[in-house]
């Protein structure tokens, strides 16, 4: 899918998202982490820095899902895509946000 959105799409990932990746893989599947840093290599993508600035955050069931939506409101891209419930309860104009899934089938 990367790949997919890549090529129509400019591509935007924030520098907590890509933290938080290494963070997960080194826990459980350190022998992925290879893997994960060709990928981010080998990927286009525009990378934005996640904001220390948390004020404007929309009220989230999980707090430490912040970071992404900050990042997404300041970098004032037009879509997020998550496969993460908790996402799809906030009531905000922009981003939309769709799961991978709604993504494929609308664009």
């Amino acid at each position: 899918m990367i790949e997919y959105v890549a090529e129509k799409y400019i591509l935007v990932l924030c520098s907590y998202v890509i933290e938080e990746a290494h963070e997960v893989i080194k826990r459980k599947s350190p022998r992925h982490i290879v893997a994960l840093d060709n990928f981010i290599l080998k990927s286009s993508f525009e990378m934005v820095h996640t904001p220390s600035d948390m004020t404007m955050a929309p009220p989230m069931r999980d707090q430490s899902d912040t970071p992404v939506i900050v990042s997404a409101i300041v970098s004032d891209v037009d879509i997020l895509i998550t496969g993460d419930k908790d996402f799809a309860e906030l009531s905000i104009e922009r981003p939309e946000i769709l799961i991978p899934s709604e993504f494929l089938n609308r664009y």
